[in-house]
């Protein structure tokens, strides 16, 4: 396995294959904190050159965290189909770009080979793209999961109702879901994140959005996005839960900070198949970003993006409805401006789609970041281009209760008018019905809360 090279007369001598793919990423401000990251654009460049012969026999013999210290490798590994990696472990990590990009691969090649593929192949093959490359590849890959609506679709993109109240006021909520609704945003998910995390609060929250939605007959999913433990024990004494929620990481060090395990996850899975209210068989929304491992000091001298990446083929064991990732949540200590967070979209979005997950993205950032809205919306004019399956619909566009800015219900209706997209099939027959749509397109009822008495 070689991992040196000479570039412009210098020599550039790489120990690991983590360090070649540390070094071949993109630059971001968590990698460089972590002290991971390439120390000059040249070093990059060599990074990438040599990430480009290696094969991906190669990286599958060298986990980036061993197998037998960390769950996250051994829930990737003990999925992966052995026949197929066997097919193209001959592969090189530059082949495999080719391969993604071509003309001629078709989507069911893509889902074919990404079940032969470990999530740091997945990675590695990102760090060579592109932004563009990165659109093009993820426009070929169109997962679709099933919970109450069917999600991923050609030619749709949905919203989750994002109704935060700073003190979980149920009156303040359900004006949101209103508001929400009423510009087309819900078909995802009606989904509270609580600012209590007691059993009582969030089961009221869950009756209410439960009741709400069946009073309405609305097609979509409930979801309160309190600790998994917590909506565990709320379903097991009779609330109403549709999609069961969780953020996770890419190190088992870091699913430990988060209080989530496989046997936990596992668990949750088996109590949403006998006690959850949705038809399924997809029934679990998770959350993810770049950036929450380091930020937990528990990335094992791994990159963010590579980090992710583990993070989906975690996450793909449970067979998700949604994966969102929130990449520019954390801050400048992870993603510094808006620069880095548009890349990090881009990879996510890529990342995730090709480990065959229905992938969202929350163009994200905070208030002490070095981004604003001009950078939040090219995320989202980018990832919609490249077609992600769902967006956040946050009143004013700015969350009240985690104090942070995402895409508004009036993004998320400008984005689908601007490429011609709909709502999820079934909940655009309700808009339909409610007189909120009409061949597409949002009437004059739009905003008015009066529709619902």
């Amino acid at each position: 396995m070689k991992l040196s090279c000479i570039l412009k007369k210098q020599s550039f001598q790489f120990q690991t294959i983590t360090e070649v793919l540390a070094k071949a990423s993109e630059e971001k401000s968590g990698d460089k904190m972590a002290r991971l990251g390439a120390n000059s654009s040249l070093e990059r460049m060599a990074a990438k050159l040599i990430l480009s012969e290696i094969t991906l026999q190669e990286i599958y013999e060298n986990p980036v965290i061993p197998y037998e210290t960390d769950e996250v490798t051994r829930v990737i590994y003990d999925d992966i189909n052995e026949f197929v990696y066997k097919e193209i472990s001959g592969m090189t990590v530059g082949g495999l770009r080719e391969f993604i990009l071509s003309h001629k691969t078709k989507t069911d090649d893509l889902f074919r080979i990404s079940r032969g593929l470990t999530s740091e192949m997945i990675s590695a093959v990102a760090k060579l793209m592109s932004s563009l490359d990165l659109v093009l590849a993820s426009q070929k890959i169109r997962p679709q999961a099933h919970c109450n609506t069917t999600i991923g679709e050609p030619g749709r993109l949905a919203f989750r109702c994002q109704p935060n109240h700073p003190s979980d006021n149920p009156e303040g909520i359900l004006y949101s879901i209103k508001e929400g609704l009423s510009y087309g945003s819900g078909d995802a998910v009606i989904g509270i994140n609580p600012n209590n995390d007691s059993i009582e609060s969030v089961s009221r929250l869950l009756h209410m959005s439960h009741d709400f939605i069946r009073k309405w007959e609305i097609p979509t999913q409930n979801c309160v996005l309190a600790h998994i433990t917590t909506q565990m024990k709320a379903l097991q004494k009779g609330a109403p839960i549709a999609l069961m929620f969780q953020s996770l990481a890419g190190t088992q060090a870091s699913n430990e900070e988060f209080g989530v395990s496989k046997t936990m996850l596992d668990e949750a899975f088996d109590l949403m198949r006998k006690y959850g209210t949705s038809t399924g068989p997809n029934q679990f929304y998770f959350e993810t970003g770049q950036g929450s491992e380091v930020s937990l000091d528990a990335h094992a001298g791994v990159d963010m993006q590579t980090l992710e990446a583990r993070t989906y083929g975690y996450a793909r064991h449970w067979m998700p409805f949604m994966v969102n990732n929130v990449s520019g949540f954390i801050g400048p200590e992870t993603l510094y401006d808006g620069r880095q967070v548009i890349r990090a979209d881009l990879e996510d979005l890529f990342m995730g789609k090709l480990h065959g997950l229905p992938m969202g993205i929350a163009p994200t950032y905070t208030n002490h970041m070095v981004a604003d809205q001009n950078d939040q919306e090219i995320a989202g004019i980018l990832t919609t281009v490249a077609g992600a399956n769902f967006y956040m619909g946050v009143p004013g566009g700015d969350d009240v209760m985690l104090s942070y800015q995402d895409t508004s219900y009036h993004d998320d209706a400008s984005l689908r008018e601007m490429l011609g997209l709909r709502p999820l099939r079934e909940f655009e027959k309700w808009l339909e019905q409610m007189g909120i749509m009409e061949n597409g397109r949002l009437t004059d009822a739009a905003g008015d809360l009066s529709i619902f008495g």
